[in-house]
């Protein structure tokens, strides 16, 4: 794999002869707590394979650094205290922005920091391509007041019209966003999942690691989610869940603003919090797990439910969200199984079987590890590259054609009446 040069931010790239690269600068948004899976594997995976098709990008985000880049300073989120907020539209990134010299600004949404990069962009007069990971409508009414919803999907219409292209994780919540209206139809692309199958594999099975997430007891059924612990996960159901299997033990990688009230709510119960997990930890977490429960019904993606199937164990998951998409009905039984959203029968119905049965489990597993390794990150991000990008970019060009026409009219006008002017 390629290495970026040392004097990278220097050198100017499209300067170069024979070069047709194009840069792009990324606006991001995210905090280390909250995506065990996330930050090791989407934000990772994507800049690294996209910046080494471009060999030309900048990054920015507001509280900590993933590759090199700007830093933009930043405040809490008054109802999420660990969230960090950053408009990043001081006069320093708009310089250095500016002197960058993007083709396409790249925004993560929703969020703050999309405002800066919508404002940006239209300084620069460069397309504007808008990934939606959120589904912040869904999680309002968890932390906050419930009429509010409106008003936030009318600023999700604002910035996603305002974009030129709207890239999201599923079907599901593309056919959401339709049917909100929040931008035309043909503006808005799967993102196609990919997995790091090399980082989440049953190699990284550990006996040391499933001691640990047992509680002692590596012999018992362990059940294993990873994961932010939000309120908006229906991480009560895993409670309920564990009421109905005392043979079983649940391990909690992850850390959020829950996790307080989980451990309080599963004190004396054979549960254990590892908190944040990276690296080789988090592989081995992932792949000493029996099953992989995923009770939300709020997942964008799912792109935990991606990795624990890469690591080889059978998935149980809510039919919610984006989760159908990796675990379609024709699957159903042999890569994973969905149950219907808070249906306790359902589940255990599905889950018992798996955590009883070593053979159904691994012939499961090992399906699921197959199907895993078709989802390739390099082929993921060549398309947002070679296919989406220059979408944006046609349908950037489009609306200035559009936006330019009624002068070209006049100015056509004016000229065309100047020239049947006769003189004397």
């Amino acid at each position: 794999m390629k290495e970026f040069p040392k004097n990278f931010m220097e050198r100017n790239w499209l300067d170069q002869e024979g070069s047709d690269c194009l840069c792009f600068a990324y606006y991001l948004y995210f905090f280390l707590f909250s995506f065990p899976g996330i930050l090791s594997t989407l934000l990772h995976n994507y800049l690294m394979y996209i910046c080494c098709q471009t060999f030309r990008s900048m990054v920015l985000i507001s509280c900590f650094v993933l590759y090199f880049v700007m830093f933009s300073h930043s405040f809490p989120c008054p109802w999420y205290q660990k969230v960090p907020l950053s408009l990043a539209l001081s006069p320093r990134i708009i310089s250095e922005v500016a002197n960058f010299k993007p083709d396409i600004i790249h925004a993560s949404s929703p969020g703050v920091m999309v405002f800066g990069a919508l404002v940006i962009a239209k300084l620069l007069c460069v397309p504007l391509v808008m990934s939606y990971h959120t589904h912040v409508p869904v999680y309002i009414p968890r932390y906050t007041f419930s009429w509010l919803v409106k008003p936030m999907w009318l600023i999700i219409k604002f910035l996603h019209r305002a974009a030129d292209l709207t890239l999201v994780p599923s079907a599901a919540i593309g056919k959401d966003l339709e049917a909100a209206r929040v931008t035309a139809a043909n503006r808005i692309r799967l993102w196609n999942k990919g997995v790091d199958s090399e980082s989440f594999h049953p190699r990284f099975r550990s006996e040391e690691m499933r001691y640990k997430l047992s509680g002692g007891e590596p012999d018992k059924p362990l059940i294993v989610h990873v994961g932010r612990l939000g309120y908006e996960k229906s991480l009560d159901f895993l409670k309920r869940m564990m009421d109905n299997l005392p043979e079983a033990r649940i391990a909690f990688i992850g850390d959020g603003p829950y996790r307080e009230e989980l451990e309080s709510m599963f004190a004396g119960m054979p549960a254990v919090f590892t908190g944040m997990l990276h690296g080789e930890d988090l592989s081995q977490a992932y792949a000493s797990g029996d099953v992989f429960v995923m009770p939300s019904e709020s997942e964008t993606l799912g792109l935990v439910v991606l990795e624990a199937m890469s690591s080889g164990i059978p998935v149980v998951a809510a039919r919610a969200g984006g989760i159908p998409d990796i675990i379609p009905d024709d699957q159903q039984g042999r890569i994973g199984y969905l149950y219907n959203p808070g249906d306790m029968e359902d589940c255990l119905s599905k889950l018992k079987p798996l955590l009883h049965d070593r053979e159904l489990r691994e012939t499961m597993g090992q399906a699921a590890r197959l199907e895993m390794e078709k989802y390739d990150w390099r082929a993921a991000t060549r398309k947002i590259r070679n296919e989406q990008y220059n979408a944006a970019i046609w349908f950037w060009r489009k609306k200035r054609a559009q936006l330019l026409r009624p002068f070209q009219w006049l100015f056509k006008r004016i000229f065309q009446t100047q020239g049947e002017i006769t003189y004397r």
